[in-house]
């Protein structure tokens, strides 16, 4: 947590890993993403914000399949889009 008590962008990219790795479900991170983005008042740079909406919603189910709607592949898009974002 930063002084103000919100996440920090690697505490955010933690839970990204955590996720790919299996040892955050996908409702834990969602839940934990949706405390965040609808906290009001708080201002996020672009990337924080951007990866914060990812992650919240992460558990939408695909439909009928029974699989999500961000599958895996997607997930490990986004973390790599985050890494790559942070080195520019």
């Amino acid at each position: 947590m930063d002084a103000s008590g919100r996440p920090t962008l690697d505490e955010i990219e933690e839970r990204f890993v955590e996720l790919v790795e299996g040892r955050l479900s996908r409702d834990e991170a969602d839940r934990w993403a949706a405390r965040w983005v609808a906290e009001d008042g708080i201002v996020w740079d672009d990337l924080s914000w951007w990866a914060l909406n990812c992650l919240h919603g992460i558990d939408l189910p695909a439909g009928e399949s029974g699989g999500y709607l961000h599958d895996g592949e997607q997930l490990r898009a986004w973390l790599a889009e985050l890494k790559e974002r942070r080195a520019r």
